[in-house]
């Protein structure tokens, strides 16, 4: 009964905003994705101090006037920053008043502590959440927590809520996955259960991008799928991160930021120059937007966006099948 007065409670609203009868309201991202337009957004990470707080609010303030269609928070690994993360996510909306998705993990988590904690989004009026297993214990031990897996907190969150649900995937398959194969057997198993669009992992080329989207749409996943992409600043940095998460830096590319490897400026300006062009490629050959990865800084996103947007390129309708 709760849940289902949750859900008529999410349509009225959403109702009441489309006739205009309310100033501002959070916009759920598949309804965006939906539109055939290209939209870009910005992920963020909970810091874990006030003065870290206080910088984010900076950055988010500094990037808000490029009008992204929503901003998204981390979780923090094992769900580390959990309470920060719901808190600023609150915040964002209400004071800021941008949309937010908010990343919620399961591992280590009970069902009833995932069901308040979307409780709480709902009551504060966030709408979109990025459902995600969370980091493995670094033991190698499976994690812990009542639900296992993102697809059976996607299955919770279509059961329980109405929240606009995404999910991750990896272009170059994710790290613990046996094969590709096997990874878009767990995809296509996720987007069963109810996720309505998905993000992905950075990366670097953007065939690897296009060959991944052609794989999933033959296996019958039919959703959007949001290119991930990170402005390279700090070539030491993107080299932690892409041996992390599996993505691979091209041979020219690495090349290139080797040879200015005790640069930094040119480090950031070659990354900004590198991820302004796989955007526009991105975009002519039919992504559905941009999401970019951050770091909780301002100049490098708001440099790509701006030479995008400046040159066009974002109001390009799209095909549905993007």
């Amino acid at each position: 009964m709760a849940s289902t007065w949750r859900r008529t409670r999410s349509r009225e609203a959403r109702n009441e905003f489309l006739r205009g009868g309310v100033e501002e309201a959070a916009m759920r991202i598949s309804d965006v994705l939906r539109s055939g337009r290209p939209c870009f957004s910005f992920e963020f990470f909970p810091p874990k101090t006030d003065e870290g707080a206080r910088t984010l609010f900076s950055t988010i303030e500094a990037l808000r006037p490029l009008d992204p269609a929503f901003v998204s928070l981390t979780y923090g690994a094992g769900g580390s920053t959990r309470t920060r993360t719901v808190d600023l996510a609150k915040r964002i909306q209400s004071e800021i008043g941008l949309t937010v998705m908010s990343h919620i993990t399961c591992a280590g988590s009970t069902r009833e502590e995932l069901v308040a904690i979307f409780s709480d989004l709902r009551q504060a009026g966030v709408e979109n959440v990025l459902a995600l297993r969370g980091d493995a214990p670094k033991d190698g031990s499976a994690p812990t927590g009542e639900l296992h897996f993102a697809t059976d907190l996607v299955g919770l969150l279509r059961d329980e809520f109405d929240f606009s649900i995404g999910g991750a995937c990896y272009p170059e398959v994710h790290p613990e996955a046996a094969d590709a194969a096997t990874d878009l057997v767990h995809l296509a198993e996720k987007v069963a259960r109810g996720a309505e669009f998905l993000v992905s992992q950075l990366f670097f080329d953007n065939d690897r991008y296009f060959a991944f989207v052609e794989r999933a749409r033959a296996a019958g996943i039919t959703v959007p799928i949001v290119p991930g992409i990170m402005p390279i600043t700090d070539y030491r940095q993107i080299a932690r991160f892409t041996a992390m998460c599996g993505a691979t830096i091209p041979a020219s590319l690495r090349a290139a930021l080797e040879d200015r490897i005790d640069e930094p400026e040119a480090v950031a300006e070659l990354g900004v120059a590198y991820a302004t062009l796989q955007c526009v490629d991105l975009l002519e050959r039919g992504a559905p937007g941009i999401h970019f990865y951050t770091l909780n800084k301002s100049p490098a996103t708001r440099a790509v966006v701006s030479a995008i947007a400046a040159a066009g390129r974002w109001g390009r309708a799209l095909t549905p099948s993007s």
